[in-house]
């Protein structure tokens, strides 16, 4: 059975779409930690990011890296923070978070947001793409 994020890779299942290409897509998480969290997937359904090979989890954190520089010029923030949970759904991916703060970087702050937020957001820093 297909993942969530292979539903959405196939566009089966609507996403804020940041950045993509053939291995990877980044979109944002519906339930942000703080505006401009965005989730990076392989395309290919991997459930965990250390089951990847050498190549893709190298090509993802290069993929990441560029999302990561987008999201910096588009949201106030110190810097973007990374991280790989790997619980909530069964398909490898990468969290980018724009933080302040060290606490930031925790899951008990994710609230939904409106479609129309994530939108605006969406639009801002896909503005950064070089």
């Amino acid at each position: 059975m297909a993942t969530l994020f292979t539903k959405i890779i196939k566009g089966e299942i609507p996403a804020h779409k940041i950045l993509e290409n053939d291995q990877f897509l980044a979109f944002l998480d519906i339930r942000p930690i703080n505006p401009g969290h965005t989730l990076v997937v392989p395309k290919r359904e991997i459930d965990y990011v250390f089951d990847l090979d050498d190549k893709t989890l190298s090509n993802i954190l290069i993929f990441s890296k560029r999302v990561a520089k987008m999201i910096e010029k588009a949201v106030e923030c110190k810097r973007v923070g990374i991280m790989v949970a790997g619980l909530e759904v069964p398909h490898a991916h990468i969290h980018l978070i724009p933080m302040t703060a060290l606490g930031d970087l925790n899951f008990a702050n994710a609230k939904e947001a409106k479609d129309n937020e994530l939108e605006d957001i969406a639009k801002k820093i896909r503005n950064h793409k070089e």
